[in-house]
């Protein structure tokens, strides 16, 4: 499997130079939206993006990452099948109620 390749623009951002990267990376990658990090400069046209991953958000955030993408996930399906949603009634909530009822959460 060949990497990933994203065009890039150059981008006036305030006083400072920068590079514009497509929202494709942004959302297959969200976990690096907040990252920093450094530019390595290995020839005059080629550099290399160094991102800081150790003060990224752990398993805490990746929970609510992951349940973020399950939530954009079900607004999608529910929109391209609107005919297979489903009102949420009381006699599901009291079935769940009932699953639910010996369950003890540490």
């Amino acid at each position: 499997m060949s990497p990933k390749k994203y065009p890039i623009t150059y981008a006036k951002v305030g006083n400072q130079d920068g590079f514009r990267l497509p929202r494709a990376f942004s959302k297959e990658y969200p976990h690096l939206a907040n990252a920093s990090g450094y530019i390595e400069i290995l020839s005059e046209n080629t550099f290399l993006v160094r991102l800081e991953t150790d003060n990224l958000p752990e398993e805490d955030d990746n929970e609510s990452l992951m349940m973020s993408l399950f939530l954009d996930f079900l607004m999608k399906d529910a929109i391209q099948n609107p005919a297979n949603i489903v009102p949420y009634t009381q006699e599901m909530s009291d079935e769940i109620d009932d699953l639910l009822a010996d369950v003890e959460i540490d």
